[in-house]
């Protein structure tokens, strides 16, 4: 895997939007993997911003999102439907045909799964895909424990991934208790990752996805086998690293 340690939040935000617009630039049809949350937000900002002032097309790229809370209707202000669209897709020359995001609606998550699965597929996969991390280490939905094996599924959501995400609900009852997300197999087949964290709540998950052992109740873990991974990092997510500045490989 490959670090990249940057001052603050700005900086890492700015190196990973240069790399995803390099990446649609030279593959104009790219597959992009999305994720919600904090850590892409400035990514967010910056590719939106150089959409706006037409430095790049995103007219032939299709994208696919990570996860959706199950039983949250899309225009909903905390799913990940309207987060998406207020946060990126506005902005953007995207067709909305091309957007594709879980519906947490759906009356049979199974079959719906499946063909979420397929559809990433017939679109010949996954070209770039961008991560988070939990301080559990769950990348998506994927909490401990969830077979490596997996591919889109309905996932129960970890006390500890709602009480992260209750900050954004009025209370902590009204956090959904389950979602839909892309399995650890799913994320595993795109054919570039990009991981973004920032913060010091971030550094003891960081140090145990570059270097702890590959276990399935650490999901992050499992990006060690994976041959194209990227995380960028500010100077409080990587402080459990050495060295704690530039760019190195594990």
């Amino acid at each position: 895997m490959r670090v990249r340690i940057f001052e603050d939040y700005e900086q890492l935000s700015d190196s990973a939007a240069r790399e995803l617009l390099r990446q649609v630039l030279v593959k104009p049809h790219s597959v992009l993997g999305l994720a919600t949350g904090s850590s892409p937000m400035g990514l967010y900002e910056k590719v939106s911003d150089a959409c706006r002032r037409g430095l790049v097309s995103f007219a032939r790229v299709h994208t696919f999102n990570l996860d959706e809370y199950r039983g949250v209707e899309p225009e909903n202000p905390l799913s990940y439907h309207y987060f998406m669209q207020r946060n990126l897709f506005r902005h953007l020359d995207v067709p909305p045909s091309q957007v594709h995001i879980p519906d947490g609606l759906t009356q049979d998550p199974e079959k719906y799964c499946r063909n979420y699965e397929k559809d990433i597929m017939e679109h010949g996969g996954i070209d770039l895909q961008l991560l988070g991390i939990g301080r559990n280490g769950h990348i998506g939905f994927n909490e401990p424990g969830e077979p490596f094996g997996s591919g889109m599924h309905l996932v129960e959501l970890h006390p500890d991934t709602r009480a992260a995400n209750a900050r954004f609900f009025d209370s902590p009852e009204e956090v959904p208790t389950q979602a839909l997300t892309m399995g650890i197999k799913t994320i595993c087949r795109a054919r570039k990752i990009f991981l973004l964290a920032s913060g010091v709540s971030k550094a003891p998950a960081i140090f145990q996805t570059l270097f702890g052992a590959i276990r399935e109740d650490f999901p992050s873990t499992v990006l060690q086998l994976h041959p194209d991974v990227t995380l960028f990092l500010d100077r409080a997510a990587a402080q459990e690293l050495e060295p704690v500045s530039g760019s190195f490989e594990v």
